[in-house]
């Protein structure tokens, strides 16, 4: 199940929150070995999880977090004008812009990680579609530019730096009907399914 909750609303799915910033700790801290910071409860938060973001959140079906993406308006502080602006040459501040971070994967998925990434994807495209907006920004590195090939919906890159598992990249995704209909195809289950 997908849902979008802003960070208010949180507390009314403790289940969802919980395991999706703790989701969160273990793929940003453990595994990318990001310099993040946990606080008391486990999760890994950062200033922008304050500012009343909101959260797509793909819900597994005993309601733990599958996936998620955190988007905010790039009128307020964000991430890649706070601190990818030089990669841009510039911050990057529009009503019809907005960020995507923090796109995370629960480890326990391993099987569905495909469709649970295209719902992510989906999620993106739908929110800035119903919010009449022309692009979503954020911040990657090139090893998950695969997932946008295959999901057809792949990033103009407008910045890089860095060389190697050291790259990062700044991408504006366009929105349209025509990116959530491809979105929409991956995540359909499979006839096995």
């Amino acid at each position: 199940m997908l849902n979008y909750l802003y960070a208010d609303q949180l507390e009314d799915f403790p289940k969802p929150k919980h395991t999706m910033f703790r989701d969160r700790t273990t793929q940003f801290s453990e595994r990318l070995k990001w310099e993040v910071k946990i606080d008391e409860n486990g999760y890994e938060k950062d200033e922008y999880d304050a500012q009343s973001p909101m959260y797509a959140i793909w819900s597994r079906s005993d309601g733990t977090h599958g996936g998620s993406m955190r988007m905010m308006p790039t009128t307020a502080p964000c991430m890649v004008n706070d601190h990818f602006s030089h990669i841009m040459g510039g911050a990057i501040t529009s009503p019809l812009i907005w960020e995507c971070t923090r796109f995370c994967l629960s480890p326990n998925i391993a099987d569905e990680s495909a469709r649970v990434s295209a719902a992510m994807m989906l999620a993106v495209c739908e929110l800035g579609l119903k919010f009449q907006l022309l692009h979503a920004i954020g911040v990657f590195d090139p090893r998950v530019s695969r997932i946008y090939r295959t999901l057809g919906w792949c990033p103009e890159v407008i910045g890089s730096s860095g060389l190697g598992r050291e790259k990062i990249q700044v991408g504006l995704w366009e929105f349209s009907e025509e990116t959530r209909h491809i979105c929409l195809l991956y995540t359909s289950p499979s006839p096995r399914d």
